[in-house]
Order: structure tokens, then C-alpha cells, then sequence
């Protein structure tokens, strides 16, 4: 006597059958009901390989160009905020890996629906909103010794450095209020590249605000004087059309070249990364 066990897909009940007939229905593959929320997102690559996590009340998979949160309805109806602190935590791992990459992103708003054990869907409407644009490739070098050893993999490395801030930004971007601010001020010198300066020197004013001046930040940060000071020059002395002061320069302004943009992001990203080492060392959430 053969049996054969079949999953329905669309109900995900488990029937047992003999001989192609169906006898009894032997399992339920799901006992309660799930709240899934679902997000599309650009370039499809912008966290490089698929990232599964898993929180107390939800799990969250992030694959090419999509995700998916799933929370058991129970606890959706007792936290029905839950939706928004998962769409700002998500939110916050974009932009923490936008701080590595300079590369704008698209992320949607979510969508959201209830299965039921049956397998019916409820489905929730929410207005959408996005932005943003294109960007360029950077080509990867994979180093290999003579005997075929991986020396450096600078792929693997960003990948790495990617799940890093993003784990980062997730864990400090909601309550810390300054490195939320850098964030912010980060991701305007992508969307904005016009002011471009101008929101990179905001991060550098608000490190100076949150420890009163330039000798204390630097000293508490082991920030370079030179750096701090540079980033000062492309900003404000320079006559550059990025910049913060065009409207008070008296020669012809002109646009800053990209070797002057790159040195003024890098500035202003281990400046970032520098606030993030201390309050990773304690903990602050101001």
C-alpha cells in the first residue's frame, strides 16, 4: 500500500493521499494568523546578498529588490505600531549603508496583508511615496596569492562593512538623536548634490554642538585636526557652487571637482563612523 503526502500551496494544509485520491486531511501547517508587510526597494542590489533577521515580536528577509516582515497577528493587534517602528528600523539600514556606498536608494511604503490558517488574504491600503535616481558601479578585486589563497576580497569586505552599519544604524538611528541627525544630514549630501557641502558640514557642526567645540571633538573622537579643518575649507572658503557660502564670495564660483567631493564624503563619513565607535562605547542616546 503507497501513500503519497502532498502540501496544498494555497491553503498550506498537508493531505494525506492514497493512490491520487484523497483520504484525510492529517495536519495544519499554520494554527494562527500572520501580518505580512512587504517593501520594494532600488538598485536591487543595494545590500549585495539576501539578509534574514529575527526579532522578538517579527522575522524580516531582505532580498533582491524586496522585503518581507512577517508578525504573528496577536501580537500586530497589541502593537499596532509595530508597523511604523519596523518601517523606521528598516529605514535606518539604508542609510546606514548609504554612508558606505554615497549611492542613493528607492524604498517603498509597505504593504500590508493578513493570511488566515485557510489561506484567504485581507489586504491593507496605504498611499505611496519614494525617491531618487541612478548610480554608478564600482568594479570589485578579488587578490589571490600564488597559491590560490584569498588574500583580499574587497566585495566580501563591503559586504561586510554594509551588514555592519546597517545593524548599526537599526540599533542607534531610533533613539540616538545626534547620530539620527548625521544620518539625516549624510543622506541629504546624496539626494541634494547641489548643497552637497552644505549638509556634509552640518555633520560636522553637529559633532561640534554635541561636545562644545572643536578641540573636545576631536580629542574625544580622535578626529584629525587637519581633516576637521579641510572640511571647514571645502565648505566655506572655497568658492564652490556646493558650498555654504556662495552668496558671499566675491570671485566666480565654480563646481567643486569630484576629487574635492570624494575628499569632503570621506571626511564627513569617518566623522560619522568616529561618533558611532563612542557610542558604541557608551551607549548615549542623545
Amino acid at each position: 500500500m503507497i501513500y503519497y503526502v502532498e502540501k496544498d500551496p494555497q491553503t498550506g494544509f498537508i493531505w494525506k493521499l492514497y493512490k491520487h485520491k484523497l483520504v484525510v486531511k492529517i495536519e495544519f501547517m499554520e494554527s494562527t494568523d500572520t501580518v505580512v508587510l512587504e517593501w520594494t526597494f532600488s538598485p536591487p542590489d543595494f545590500f549585495e546578498e539576501q539578509i534574514n533577521l529575527k526579532r522578538d515580536d517579527y522575522e524580516l528577509v531582505i532580498g533582491s529588490g524586496k522585503i518581507e516582515a512577517r508578525i504573528e497577528a496577536e501580537a500586530h493587534e497589541k502593537n499596532p505600531a509595530i508597523r511604523d517602528y519596523i518601517d523606521r528600523n528598516l529605514n535606518n539600514r539604508f542609510l546606514g549603508v548609504q554612508l558606505l556606498t554615497h549611492k542613493p536608494y528607492e524604498l517603498s511604503k509597505p504593504t500590508m496583508y493578513r493570511v488566515y490558517p485557510d489561506g484567504h488574504k485581507d489586504y491593507f491600503i496605504h498611499a505611496e511615496s519614494g525617491v531618487l535616481l541612478l548610480s554608478v558601479e564600482t568594479a570589485d578585486l578579488i587578490h589571490i596569492d600564488k597559491d590560490g589563497n584569498v588574500i583580499r576580497d574587497t566585495k566580501a569586505e563591503r559586504i561586510r562593512k554594509k551588514k555592519s552599519l546597517a545593524d548599526s544604524a537599526e540599533k542607534y538611528g531610533r533613539d540616538n538623536t545626534t547620530f539620527a541627525a548625521l544620518l539625516k544630514s549624510y543622506k541629504m549630501a546624496v539626494t541634494d548634490p547641489n548643497n552637497e557641502l552644505v549638509h556634509l558640514y552640518e555633520i560636522r557642526d553637529a559633532l561640534d554642538k554635541k561636545f562644545k567645540g572643536k578641540e573636545l571633538t576631536c580629542k574625544t573622537l580622535n578626529i584629525s585636526s587637519r581633516q576637521w579643518s579641510r572640511l571647514g575649507l571645502l565648505a566655506n572658503d572655497e568658492t564652490l557652487k556646493q558650498g555654504r557660502h556662495r552668496g558671499q564670495s566675491l570671485g566666480k564660483l565654480r563646481d567643486a571637482t569630484e576629487a574635492e567631493l570624494e575628499e569632503a564624503r570621506n571626511i564627513a563619513r569617518r566623522f560619522v563612523e568616529a561618533y558611532l565607535e563612542y557610542i558604541e562605547l557608551h551607549d548615549t542616546g542623545v
